[in-house]
């Protein structure tokens, strides 16, 4: 199915055509053009805003996983302590990837239907005395949405970094990367801002650019050459003109909306649909309803179904949900109601249709 007639996957999320047609547009070298480096620098003034952080913004091209790899292999050093705070299959991904590259990497673990408890969090900061600490504001398998409350500043206290992916929050629930101390906060392109998944974002701390110049990590996910790129008006590679426009008209829809009132929308939404779906007699899957995120709802796969029927009969209705992964496979279903998606007319549709798939 090439497009969805009813489109509640939780990311990537329909595009609206305002954003689309940026990328027919015939632009020029963006390598060669003052035109794109000033673009560059009034959406990255535009993400500070919405990020709330005075802070670099970095805008690579590339699915936002680029910004995850980038932010660990260019501020930590070999053997590096991580602490991954974990609560879902992203969270434990963070750890998986450590390991991956070396570091030595002790996990915060929670369940899947839960939230990080920040108090516990902090206590294993303070023993373990670690380089960079990882967390998933939201957890977009299990749909729940993380407080961070007092872990940043108990990281910077320990003389770490604090890396945070709200690749799936930021712009449909309040989240300020300064007030949180985060280091690197980590987005892209496909979630709230309704575009398609080829820019990844990082928020990069003055203590980030310190750890970034001390480890010298060279590659195309560096973010080293980023800090002069403002500056010098060079790139590290050709950039994608096209997405950065389309990514302006994302960020410029929110400001005509209001940030706070997109968040609003996003609340509503995720209610409503939260509402509708118990209605059904369906489980949402969240141990509390405070843990649901208000860009994405997790619901447990009913009883008599298998997902791959349930998914395979709701697409002949012209509904397509997303399915969860790793330990979560098979057993939730989710519902993306973020961006573009986070509107109650298509919650309404999808969730219709879903009831005469389920006949009630």
């Amino acid at each position: 199915m090439k497009s969805y007639p009813v489109p509640l996957v939780p990311g990537p999320v329909t595009v609206p055509e305002e954003f689309r047609t940026a990328y027919i547009i015939d632009f020029g070298s963006s390598d060669l053009e003052e035109d794109f480096f000033s673009l560059y620098d009034e959406v990255q003034k535009k993400l500070q805003n919405l990020l709330e952080t005075d802070e670099t913004v970095v805008i690579q091209s590339g699915e936002a996983m680029g910004a995850l790899w980038g932010a660990l292999k260019s501020v930590l050093a070999p053997r590096s302590r991580v602490l991954a705070v974990a609560a879902g299959l992203f969270g434990r991904g963070f750890a998986d990837m450590a390991r991956a590259l070396g570091h030595d990497v002790e996990i915060v673990a929670f369940g899947d239907d839960e939230i990080p408890e920040p108090e516990k969090v902090i206590d294993r900061i303070r023993t373990y005395r670690p380089h960079l600490v990882t967390a998933v504001h939201c957890e977009t398998p299990s749909g729940t949405l993380a407080v961070l409350d007092g872990i940043g500043q108990a990281t910077r206290e320990a003389g770490a970094l604090f890396c945070v992916d709200f690749v799936s929050s930021a712009g449909g629930a309040p989240l300020s990367v300064d007030t949180e101390f985060i280091d690197l906060g980590l987005l892209g392109s496909q979630k709230v801002l309704s575009l398609p998944p080829d820019l990844a974002v990082t928020t990069v701390s003055s203590r980030a650019w310190k750890a970034i110049a001390r480890t010298g990590y060279v590659g195309y996910d560096a973010l080293a050459p980023w800090q002069e790129v403002p500056h010098c008006r060079c790139l590290p590679y050709t950039h994608n003109w096209h997405a950065l426009e389309a990514l302006r008209r994302s960020l410029e829809a929110i400001e005509r909306e209001g940030k706070e009132a997109a968040f609003e929308r996003h609340r509503l939404v995720a209610a409503h649909c939260r509402r509708r779906l118990q209605e059904l007699g369906l489980f949402l899957h969240p141990r509390r309803e405070s843990y649901c995120s208000p860009t994405v709802t997790a619901v447990r796969v009913p009883d008599g179904w298998t997902w791959t029927d349930l998914d395979r009969k709701c697409r002949t209705k012209g509904v397509v949900f997303g399915s969860s992964f790793g330990d979560l496979a098979g057993k939730v279903f989710r519902v993306g109601h973020m961006g573009s998606q986070a509107r109650l007319d298509l919650v309404d549709r999808g969730l219709d249709l879903l009831a005469r798939v389920l006949d009630r």
